[in-house]
């Protein structure tokens, strides 16, 4: 037996899924232009300044989606 579950039973209005909905894209935006922002940064630097710092080009990308993304 299939079960409908309406808008107004979920207790969510269509204006609150909406604005969730585009808060949502905001973070995603925001936390994007972030890994893209110390991406940036690191790649920047010189093997020489990164070896300094214990990092190696290769790993880039994954200290900034930790950064980021947890």
């Amino acid at each position: 037996m299939a079960h409908v579950i309406s808008a107004a039973h979920t207790g969510h209005s269509l204006s609150a899924r909406i604005r969730a909905a585009v808060e949502g894209l905001v973070d995603s935006w925001a936390k994007a232009r972030e890994f893209q922002r110390t991406y940036n940064e690191l790649d920047a630097l010189s093997d020489h300044e990164l070896s300094d710092i214990g990092v190696r080009r290769s790993d880039i990308a994954d200290i900034a989606r930790q950064h980021v993304y947890g």
